[in-house]
């Protein structure tokens, strides 16, 4: 899977205009808190806040046009729905790794 959708991301461009590279520094930001978020709910066991953390980040991820990342967040989602909360600080590990990728993909667009 793809780390970045660029049809998606050139539609945000036309859109956005002069805003695209606001819109870019404001995911990473926000990708970086909802990391530290989900780091921090996968301690406790409460699954619905780990759901709706990872749905949460499923969202944004989508919308910014990281199919991969989305798809990552969206397995975590299903576990914690599951309440399947064994390893999960192993699945945040594989995001936190494409969620790298992404950042440095993002930051290199024209």
């Amino acid at each position: 899977m793809e780390h970045l959708d660029y049809d998606t991301l050139n539609t945000l461009k036309q859109v956005m205009e002069d805003d695209f590279a606001l819109l870019i520094d404001t995911f990473v930001q926000d990708s970086t808190d909802r990391i530290s978020t989900l780091r921090a709910v996968i301690q406790g066991s409460d699954a619905d806040l780990i759901r709706r953390a990872a749905h949460s980040f499923k969202g944004s991820s989508s919308n910014i046009g990281a199919p991969h990342l989305s798809s990552l967040c969206a397995a975590l989602e299903k576990k914690a729905l599951e309440k399947r909360l064994e390893a999960l600080d192993v699945d945040l590990d594989s995001i936190e790794r494409e969620f790298a990728q992404v950042m440095i993909l993002l930051r290199s667009l024209p």
